[in-house]
């Protein structure tokens, strides 16, 4: 269940790097596409963020981690999708993804916000990219604007 945000996000002095999985490109596209009109609806400029292209949600981590200490980005947005197979291997990939991109967070002290489904089939991503149960990355980039503006705010950054 997704909730609406009760705050009016400001992306107008944020700087962003989306980090996008090529792997199952059409789910991770939208993704973007969603995260990227959120960003601009928020009042974000187009110069003000870049999509980066990742081999896969694997990958996702250490571009993540170089990003966070060679560039001047506000926030990081991971997009991904790892769909279920015949074996655990997708809970491993998520679980090692997730704490890989909150220990960059915490070790940063800025958001590296995880968008990166996962997905029992290919027809629940399409759901959460676009469909019917809306856009992570929408999600992913709010919560990414939101935690910016609470520490900018605490004056913790």
């Amino acid at each position: 269940m997704r909730s609406e945000t009760t705050t009016a996000l400001n992306s107008s002095d944020i700087r962003i790097a989306i980090l996008v999985s090529t792997y199952h490109h059409e789910i991770t596209n939208n993704l973007a596409e969603g995260a990227v009109s959120a960003f601009l609806h928020a009042g974000g400029q187009q110069s003000n963020f870049n999509i980066i292209q990742v081999a896969g949600a694997w990958e996702l981590p250490i571009l993540a981690k170089i990003i966070a200490t060679k560039s001047n980005y506000d926030g990081i947005i991971a997009l991904g999708c790892i769909i279920t197979g015949e074996t655990t291997h997708d809970e491993i990939i998520g679980h090692a993804i997730a704490s890989g991109l909150m220990t960059i967070a915490l070790d940063w002290g800025k958001p590296v916000s995880m968008g990166v489904l996962t997905c029992q089939t290919i027809e629940q991503a399409k759901a959460r990219a676009g469909g019917d149960c809306g856009n992570k990355g929408i999600e992913a980039m709010h919560a990414a604007i939101q935690t910016i503006t609470t520490l900018r705010e605490q004056h913790v950054n």
